[in-house]
């Protein structure tokens, strides 16, 4: 289908997902009294860096990794933007989120009028956002990295305080406060970085880092993992997230829970494999792994709102993804990839889910939901499916992914490795009881059978409303829920089950990625054009291996 793209086409490609979302920011801040326009602007811009990312999957997977130096100056002077397999699919998975979220929050800004959902705010931070997201994808060097983080969190700080609550001010001052404490340890890994080896470029730090007296390395990768950590919600610096993303509209949680942590676990297996490849600090990661699984969850199992529930369950989840990390082989690595975009769709559809709940039933408190099943078939088979996905239900993708990590701690043998194999097991089945517990209280059981089920007004039953050109607060049939907040919910719980339907091709690609990650070479030569013999002797001495194919 892609056959007419060549090699060259990519250099033309890569600066797309950053530069369209800027400049459609730009354009939606021109017409900022005009809601449709900028809503017309976003989605199509969006919707082309999605175009865009999946020509560089293409790409990617056909001729290898691809570099555009920025300004003409070459590396490692100059800015490097780089696509490789890796970065190219989480652009691509990445943007298929933005647009459904984007497509669900027109549908909600639509329906709750604009003094619920500023469009004339909103649309510009949004794009913002998807620029520093793809911008941390493509980054070629730690401090262009670092400047997507702080993309990143300028844009979702507005966002998550749309509607000035006290709640919301609240939880953005707490979300500021701890990424700022994090963008501070990242500007120490940076100079160390930096002081350690005289480049940012993350090709040109990759040969000089074996350089490195080991400890001073473990140290720098010590100080970045604190960074990354925070970003991606390890234990032990996750507390801030179950108190911050609850409090924001739906929209915004979701885009949240479903990208956010995962540009940080993206930040840790660029730096792992590529800087860091030699296994340091893989016991640490472990141990942090295992961590995050457990307690978790066992947070999760505490609450009674289903926003902070999931809340817990993201982060348990994020420990699965760091398992495969730390164990630093093909099929480790490779899980890793698959699991985290399995649970990017999962994720941010549970999240929709629970806009779409707290619309027809006025809450999200399982104190008092019921009935919803009965009241809205619809919307109970739209929860079922991700929430058994997130569960690890055979045979969806999340069964597959956890199949493959626990076979890869298998493969490990070591210790800890096989403690996180039954960690993994059981938080599984912890999770499992998670969702059947939102199932059973806020689907399945009578609505006055809720311990506060009264306190919540009744809502008409009816699911879809197609007349959603009419706001909100001129309607009386409050309870009904858009066809444009339905219909991305609906398609990301499909594409879920597309990701097991397709299970074969994509982890396919992701072992790909993992190979030519834990390889190195491609990445490293490409970025600095040059032979590896010229470059730094052996090519085995970039990839890590023994010329017998041994690891180090």
């Amino acid at each position: 289908m892609l056959n007419f793209l060549g090699p060259s086409a990519a250099e033309a490609l890569i600066p797309l997902p950053v530069l369209l979302p800027l400049l459609g920011a730009a354009a939606t801040l021109f017409f900022s009294r005009h809601y449709r326009v900028q809503r017309y602007i976003a989605l199509a811009v969006i919707g082309s860096v999605f175009v865009v990312a999946t020509m560089l999957m293409y790409l990617t997977d056909e001729y290898g990794t691809h570099v555009v130096q920025v300004g003409g100056w070459g590396a490692p002077v100059g800015i490097s933007l780089v696509a490789d397999r890796l970065s190219a699919l989480m652009l691509m998975i990445s943007a298929a989120m933005l647009l459904a979220v984007l497509i669900y929050s027109v549908g909600q800004g639509i329906r709750d009028g604009h003094h619920q959902q500023p469009v004339s705010i909103f649309a510009p931070t949004y794009l913002v956002l998807t620029a520093g997201i793809c911008n941390a994808f493509l980054a070629g060097d730690l401090f262009n990295l670092y400047v997507g983080f702080e993309i990143l969190l300028a844009a979702s700080f507005v966002l998550l305080t749309i509607g000035v609550s006290k709640e919301r001010v609240r939880a953005g001052i707490t979300y500021v406060l701890v990424s700022m404490v994090s963008s501070i340890v990242f500007l120490v890994g940076i100079a160390f970085a930096y002081a350690a080896t005289g480049t940012l470029n993350l090709a040109h730090m990759a040969l000089r880092m074996q350089e490195v007296p080991e400890g001073t390395r473990s140290a720098i990768f010590a100080v970045l993992l604190v960074a990354f950590g925070v970003k991606a919600a390890v234990f032990p610096l996750y507390g801030w997230l179950p108190d911050s993303y609850p409090t924001a509209p739906a929209p915004v949680t979701a885009v949240f829970a479903g990208l956010l942590t995962k540009v940080g676990v993206y930040a840790i297996i660029r730096t792992h494999t590529l800087v860091f490849p030699s296994g340091l600090l893989n016991d640490v990661l472990l141990v942090a792994a295992l961590l995050t699984m457990v307690i978790g969850i066992l947070g999760a199992i505490a609450q009674s709102d289903i926003k902070r529930l999931l809340s817990f369950t993201l982060v348990s989840h994020i420990g699965y993804m760091v398992f495969g990390i730390a164990l630093s082989s093909n099929l480790g690595l490779a899980g890793a990839i698959f699991y985290a975009v399995h649970h990017i769709i999962v994720q941010t559809t549970l999240f929709l889910v629970v806009g779409l709940i707290e619309r027809q039933a006025g809450s999200s408190s399982l104190r008092r939901l019921g009935g919803l099943a009965k009241a809205s078939p619809l919307l109970a088979l739209i929860f079922f499916i991700p929430a058994l996905n997130l569960g690890g239900i055979p045979p969806f993708s999340g069964f597959i992914g956890k199949v493959a990590l626990v076979q890869a701690g298998v493969d490990d043998a070591g210790v800890l490795a096989w403690v996180l194999v039954f960690g993994s097991i059981a938080t599984s089945l912890l999770t499992l009881y998670v969702v059947a517990r939102i199932w059973t209280k806020a689907f399945w059981r009578d609505r006055a059978d809720a311990p506060e089920g009264h306190l919540v007004a009744s809502r008409p039953t009816a699911l879809v409303d197609d007349a959603f050109d009419v706001p909100y607060g001129e309607r009386a049939d409050v309870g009904r829920m858009p066809a444009l907040m339905v219909a991305p919910t609906a398609g990301l719980a499909i594409l879920g089950i597309s990701l097991t339907l397709l299970a074969g091709p994509f982890f396919a690609y992701a072992n790909r990625a993992a190979e030519a990650l834990r390889e190195r070479t491609d990445y490293v030569t490409t970025v600095l054009d040059a032979d590896p013999e010229v470059l730094h002797g052996p090519a085995e001495r970039i990839s890590g291996t023994t010329p017998a194919g041994g690891e180090r």
